[in-house]
């Protein structure tokens, strides 16, 4: 049993209420500012109440865009973003699953080698390795597409990592069982582990999801077209440090718009988790 005391209690709710004080307060200014017009953010005076300038300001962001370096909607990034995130996480998982289900549960010369160069691969993320994947990129004329934005990153030597631990860990008896039933490689496969594995693929998808949602170096890198670019890259090329007067609203409810899908997705696959551990445990 865990002892309950009351000092104790309140230490650590008075740590944790701190945290949140300190995670959540940019995120409200952030909203604040993007209620105000942006002589009202940089003049230094900015209220700590919302303004009156919230329906405009996101309206111009989602729908119209900037009036400086970056005039795309926020609408188009967003979408951007989203298919690039559920792409790379989606892939992810895919050849994730599929490795570590052939490494643990087939025989094959040099197996063990196999799983350890591709575990090795996480010595080489993308910033290694970023002349050569852009220069194939370049040659097979993926530049400016989702699929030069999603298939350099969707290998996962990690995600490997995971399932194959977690496969190690499923009995051997439910093996024998489906063979007895007559059931082959894929079926075990789709019958067995696939279910087994869905908190794991939701634990993974968040991970992934986000990963893919932030990436800021290599979407710089191979979008040249402003109707191609990320979120990311749009808060950053609105924040300019020219002479002019950066749109601080209009960036600040960029900021705003885009921490909300991975938000969503956090959410959403919290539930799925919940959902499969209460199946695992009936």
């Amino acid at each position: 049993m865990v002892e309950h005391r009351p000092l104790t209690d309140f230490i650590a709710y008075a740590i944790l209420t701190l945290g949140i004080f300190i995670v959540a307060f940019p995120v409200y200014l952030a909203l604040v500012a993007s209620t105000h017009d942006a002589a009202t953010v940089v003049g230094g005076h900015m209220p700590a109440t919302p303004g009156s300038r919230a329906l405009e300001n996101y309206y111009r962001a989602i729908f119209v865009g900037g009036t400086r370096t970056s005039r795309e909607p926020v609408a188009n990034m967003l979408i951007n973003s989203f298919v690039s995130a559920i792409g790379i996480a989606v892939g992810k998982i895919f050849i994730s699953i599929l490795s570590a289900y052939a490494v643990v549960y087939f025989r094959f010369p040099f197996r063990k080698t196999a799983f350890w160069i591709i575990f090795i691969t996480l010595m080489l993320p993308v910033e290694v390795r970023i002349y050569p994947t852009y220069k194939v990129v370049a040659d097979l004329r993926l530049l400016d597409t989702y699929a030069g934005l999603i298939l350099p990153l969707i290998a996962s030597a990690t995600g490997t990592l995971l399932f194959r631990q977690f496969f190690m860990t499923v009995p051997d008896e439910l093996l024998e069982a489906s063979r007895i039933d007559g059931a082959g490689p894929f079926r075990f496969f789709w019958d067995t582990l696939l279910p087994l594995s869905v908190t794991t693929m939701a634990a993974l998808f968040v991970i992934q999801f986000i990963y893919g949602w932030n990436q800021y170096l290599w979407p710089l890198l191979i979008t040249t077209q402003d109707s191609m670019q990320t979120i990311v890259i749009g808060i950053k090329k609105m924040l300019v440090t020219t002479d002019e007067l950066a749109e601080w609203q209009l960036a600040m409810a960029t900021a705003v718009l885009a921490m909300l899908p991975p938000v969503a997705v956090v959410i959403f696959m919290q539930r799925l988790f919940v959902r499969g551990l209460v199946q695992t445990e009936k």
